[in-house]
């Protein structure tokens, strides 16, 4: 037996298809704001590169930031990437999944010691990756179109992987691109045999 959750009718199937983003940022905001109440400073759970011990912040790192000025520059782009995403695709949460973790385990393994990790950014570069690969993957027009928008908007992000400044995870950066693209190529394949079976 399985159930649905109920949905309003009359709710647009774009408004449907964006909430999970919305909502995705809305617990982040929450998380930033948990953090600024407690006296446990909660950033100490990012990612620690190599250290077995903490191994969850791969999972956590994207829902920490540096203060609410990382979490509005983030939230931006989240938001305008992964409607795009939801959009676009039926992949949101695969990739949102991917991201985090190969694009985490790949800042955990390159990271330099000692140092901890946190912030969407890994996530924000993943999805924009994979925007910009997967149409042309998929030989889907319109969500080709939509990379070439994404390269033209924010194709300045390039720099950000590599280790230019002080203080800003490029290994992050690098890391969620490169998950970014791997699912594009792996996704955008699958779902052009799917159009062919038909």
């Amino acid at each position: 037996m399985t159930s649905r959750t109920p949905v309003r009718p009359g709710t647009p199937t774009w408004a449907r298809r964006v909430l999970p983003v919305l909502l995705l940022v809305a617990l982040m905001w929450t998380v930033e704001v948990v953090d600024l109440l407690l006296p446990l400073p909660l950033d100490q759970f990012g990612i620690r590169p190599r250290d077995t011990g903490h191994l969850a912040g791969i999972v956590l790192s994207p829902f920490l930031h540096l203060g609410f000025g990382h979490l509005l520059t983030n939230t931006v782009s989240l938001l305008v990437l992964g409607g795009l995403l939801a959009l676009t695709t039926r992949h949101l949460w695969l990739v949102t999944a991917g991201v985090v973790l190969l694009g985490g385990l790949g800042v955990w393994l390159l990271g330099g010691p000692g140092t901890v990790h946190i912030g969407a950014s890994g996530v924000v570069y993943g999805y924009a990756a994979f925007l910009a690969v997967y149409g042309f993957v998929s030989r889907h027009p319109w969500r080709a179109l939509v990379g070439v928008l994404v390269v033209v908007l924010y194709g300045s992000m390039l720099w950000g992987v590599l280790p230019l400044r002080e203080g800003v995870s490029w290994q992050g950066h690098l890391s969620g691109a490169l998950a970014g693209v791997a699912l594009a190529v792996w996704l955008g394949r699958q779902d052009r045999a799917d159009v062919r079976r038909r």
